[in-house]
């Protein structure tokens, strides 16, 4: 059995570590509510943007661009993982590389070579220990994302799509659902789908069809044109999102993460305590036998 001063020593210790948990997890908290507001705030305006695409692409008819462009094959692959640049979230960013390795696994058991992108200093150094072949990473924002920092992700997934190195590109990401549930999502970005140019569900009315590409709209410029410049606008606000999702799931599991902890460590405090007061009434006890004994033995 433990010394009553090992057991004091790792009592100290814990109870340190649960006031470091118990300062992060109001941190978290904090952050959360910053972070929760942004992807509420987004969500609207991306919304918006598909309602706005299919309704220029309706305008437009068929048109080939190069966002547009489906491949007849599809040999190469892309992968963008977001994850974090720290850790002490749970599973946060584990369960989204899991998620990225499977679908590399997948897309190699098709005969694909996979070219990966990431976000976050977890993907980066996962990837490198396994040796990947990563194109381009990025650091430094995963708890607060700027539209810069979409952008410059949009640009070289883009450009990678426009000049042939890939055939079509997909982003795996947190969404944020609540502060406790964090769902791994597996989006593909480029190509564009096309089911989001058609403007809606089959069972829409014939008013919200014509709302949306209403024949008698006259654009400025031609539809073409405008549709061009809206779909690298489309893939910054898709990347984008899956930021701010990620931003926001990241604090609600690292808050998670910290409150299990803290709990974790009050539980093993009452328990060291509880073992701390039964050594010390062992120790008591045998004080007391050794101080009868010896007044026996002097009596005898």
């Amino acid at each position: 059995m433990a010394s009553t001063q090992d057991l004091k020593r790792r009592v100290r210790s814990i109870t340190n570590t649960r006031k470091v948990t118990k300062a992060m997890e109001l941190v978290a908290s904090a952050r959360l509510r910053r972070s929760q507001q942004r992807i509420e705030a987004m969500r609207p305006y991306a919304d918006r943007m598909l309602e706005l695409m299919a309704g220029v692409s309706k305008a437009a008819g068929a048109v080939r661009l190069p966002l547009l462009e489906r491949r007849e094959q599809i040999e190469k692959v892309a992968i963008v993982a977001v994850t974090a640049d720290r850790g002490l979230a749970g599973g946060f960013n584990a369960q989204v590389i899991r998620r990225s390795l499977a679908l590399m696994r997948e897309q190699q058991a098709e005969g694909r070579e996979v070219l990966w992108f990431s976000t976050g200093r977890k993907a980066a150094s996962t990837l490198r220990f396994r040796r990947m072949n990563v194109s381009q990473s990025w650091i430094g924002f995963s708890e607060r994302p700027a539209y810069n920092d979409a952008q410059t992700i949009a640009h070289a997934v883009s450009e990678a799509y426009v000049n042939g190195d890939v055939d079509t590109v997909y982003v795996v990401y947190n969404a944020f659902v609540s502060a406790l549930t964090q769902k791994v999502t597996v989006r593909e970005l480029l190509p564009i789908p096309t089911d989001l140019l058609e403007g809606g569900d089959a069972d829409e009315s014939q008013d919200d069809r014509n709302e949306l590409g209403n024949p008698d709209f006259i654009y400025e410029p031609e539809p073409a044109e405008i549709l061009a410049r809206l779909l690298p606008v489309y893939v910054e606000t898709e990347l984008y999102r899956a930021l701010l999702e990620s931003a926001a799931s990241e604090q609600g599991a690292r808050m998670t993460a910290m409150r299990n902890a803290s709990k974790a460590a009050g539980e093993l405090i009452d328990s060291l305590t509880l073992a701390m007061n039964r050594a010390r009434q062992a120790e008591i006890t045998q004080e007391i036998l050794e101080v009868v004994a010896g007044a026996d033995a002097l009596a005898g």
